[in-house]
């Protein structure tokens, strides 16, 4: 049955992100009634025809050629993740059974580097599927909050960020922060459609956080490498820490969360600090998948 594709709304909301000067267009022509670029536009950048582009952003049509994409990524100047995202939700889906997902766990090397930067005065922590938090050191709770002392159900990233009153007080930029979420959210749904557990989560936190439900609408996806973060902590003030995403080997649902900041800088001392508040260091801990 025809209807709307995670290919074609994605490729909507893109459409609808680009002026017409920002592709060296110039609109001459009546008021414009859609935002951002017009199909015809857009299928004359990436050198397709209007009635296929039309049928492919419709869900007309079940397949694109990765050529066909890569013109559309070029037209649409797309970054690196959102060049990639196109190709996974084109892909049909595999005519098979699905069995029920393993729960993930963590590699006891992992949980043994994840203590040893404890040690370095490095708060990190490991993200799965659906943002669910595997695990982390005992400094990346006292930063950020203790997973392991919440119910199986809220250890997850989104679920803190959306919906628990302590995260937008935390982050200095909430919505930049909450919008990373949303998006690193999306590209999992591209890689996982069929997932159960994905499902009840973005439903949970669509009925609880009209942020949420916005930014979901736009379809955006993000993938976490490298960056800064800044905190407003209620214990040792703001601190500007720099972090590395790392995918761990044997599993790459799994990413190694890395903070970090320059010594000798007022950050650094605030992290000092919550080290020392600790009491020393704990063996990091890790969960199974959280049902949502």
């Amino acid at each position: 049955m025809d209807g709307p594709s995670p290919l074609g709304d994605f490729l909507q909301a893109r459409r609808a992100r680009l002026r017409p000067e920002d592709v060296g267009l110039h609109d001459l022509g009546p008021r414009r009634r859609v935002a951002g670029l017009r199909r015809e536009e857009l299928a004359q950048l990436a050198g397709v025809s209007v009635d296929y582009y039309t049928r492919l952003e419709q869900g007309r049509s079940k397949s694109a050629s990765p050529q066909v994409l890569d013109a559309l990524a070029d037209a649409l100047r797309l970054d690196d993740t959102e060049r990639t995202h196109p190709h996974t939700i084109a892909k049909p889906a595999p005519a098979r059974r699905r069995r029920p997902d393993r729960p993930q766990q963590l590699h006891p090397a992992t949980r043994s580097l994840l203590c040893n930067l404890d040690a370095a005065l490095r708060p990190a922590f490991v993200l799965g599927r659906r943002l669910d938090v595997l695990g982390h050191n005992h400094l990346a709770g006292r930063l950020i909050t203790d997973f392991e002392t919440l119910p199986t159900s809220e250890r997850n990233q989104a679920t803190f960020v959306f919906l628990d009153p302590h995260a937008r007080e935390l982050y200095a930029d909430w919505e930049q922060v909450a919008a990373d979420t949303a998006a690193m959210l999306r590209v999992d749904a591209g890689k996982h459609p069929d997932d159960p557990q994905l499902g009840r989560l973005v439903g949970e936190l669509s009925i609880h956080s009209p942020e949420f439900r916005r930014l979901w609408a736009r379809n955006h996806v993000h993938q976490r490498t490298t960056g800064t973060k800044r905190y407003h902590h209620p214990l040792v003030g703001d601190l500007t820490i720099s972090y590395q995403a790392l995918i761990i080997a044997d599993d790459p649902d799994q990413t190694l969360i890395i903070y970090d900041t320059k010594p000798d800088l007022p950050s650094a001392h605030a992290l000092r600090l919550l080290a020392e508040g600790t009491g020393g260091s704990r063996t990091a801990w890790d969960t199974h998948s959280t049902s949502i």
